[in-house]
């Protein structure tokens, strides 16, 4: 199990204390989200300023770039990192691509980023070899690059492309196409298994691939602690996120699993009206424990052998302010790593029962 935190918190000149602070407790990977800084800034300076962290986006979001573009940023960090790079992409919803980014919406968006991906392993198909580029699809095409552009091969393999996802459509996309399948926060236990996985799985199956050829994050909501309290006050600081993304209408899906359609759409029309603050005094208490899988510190090798079996890598935020924090935090980091998970989602290991 690789074990994960964060970092990108704060302005870009935060980024390199953090990404070593998150490389000295021993944590594999640490990720960046794209909320209000660039994903890809704080990407080059995480890997720059360490040398064992994998470095993953999480996430960049796509269609307002050029995947070429995309692609070769990508390529320089990897190259700079050598080979400590993950890409982790989102499409982001309708709006913010509309009306934040100015971007055209497709009508298809998980077909569009099946394009999106498969253009820019073509792209480094042209950095690698040399060869002319011949990718020509419905949203993307790529048939041009000349010498003086192509900043030619690297000694590392490509860099990992994660997916994050939410609906069924591109859960099937990060199966069949992504090297990292990256469930959103926003998402439940039971839609994880009812919904998210055995979508991956019929990606995986129209692929011809199996789940040994794809990572898997630990997915939806968890709160960790030292004791019950702590937890206690983690489930109630999880009423803003639940709050906001609940808003949103395109992540409905996970409300209806749990028959809370009408609380998402009170959700969304109280965003309308710019009542934020006051959407998070409508969650119930009930919500907040559907939505969220809970453990003490020291239990936590065993809620990670029960309730995350199919995954390969799980983010474990630890407090670590302190000399003996810290020192705490390298413990059950260690703990959890030793943690042996088939990385094979329980109901799904037989892929030739899948319908694809």
């Amino acid at each position: 199990m690789k074990i994960g935190s964060g970092f990108g918190g704060g302005w870009l000149a935060n980024v390199p204390q953090q990404a070593q602070h998150a490389e000295d407790l021993g944590y594999d990977f640490a990720s960046t989200p794209e909320t209000s800084h660039d994903s890809i800034l704080a990407a080059t300076l995480a890997a720059a300023n360490t040398t064992k962290l994998e470095v993953q986006t999480s996430v960049t979001i796509a269609f307002p770039r050029s995947p070429t573009v995309l692609a070769m940023e990508a390529w320089d960090i990897q190259h700079m990192s050598k080979g400590r790079f993950s890409i982790g992409l989102g499409s982001q919803v309708k709006g913010h691509n509309q009306n934040r980014f100015s971007t055209d919406w497709p009508g298809a968006p998980a077909t569009r980023m099946k394009e999106y991906i498969r253009m820019m392993r073509a792209v480094w198909k042209s950095f690698r070899t040399g060869e002319k580029p011949d990718y020509v699809g419905k949203y993307y095409h790529f048939t041009l690059m000349t010498p003086n552009f192509n900043p030619g091969p690297i000694d590392y393999p490509d860099p990992k492309i994660g997916l994050a996802l939410v609906g069924d459509a591109m859960a099937r996309v990060a199966g069949e196409v992504a090297d990292i399948v990256m469930p959103h926060g926003f998402m439940t236990d039971k839609y994880m298994r009812e919904v998210v996985l055995p979508n991956v799985a019929i990606g995986m199956k129209r692929a011809g691939r199996t789940w040994a050829d794809v990572e898997i994050s630990g997915g939806g909501f968890t709160v960790f602690g030292e004791t019950e309290s702590d937890i206690e006050q983690g489930l109630e600081r999880l009423r803003q996120p639940i709050s906001f993304y609940g808003s949103t209408r395109s992540y409905h899906e996970v409300f209806e699993v749990h028959e809370l359609k009408s609380l998402g759409m009170q959700l969304h029309e109280m965003s309308l009206a710019g009542k934020w603050a006051e959407m998070q005094k409508v969650i119930p208490e009930s919500v907040l424990r559907t939505f969220a899988q809970t453990s003490t510190y020291d239990k936590l090798p065993e809620f990670i052998a029960n309730k995350r079996e199919y995954a390969t890598r799980i983010g474990l935020p630890l407090p670590a302010a302190t000399p003996e924090q810290r020192e705490r935090a390298k413990h059950i980091i260690a703990e959890a790593r030793k943690v042996q998970v088939p990385g094979v989602p329980r109901g799904l290991e037989d892929l030739s029962k899948i319908k694809a």
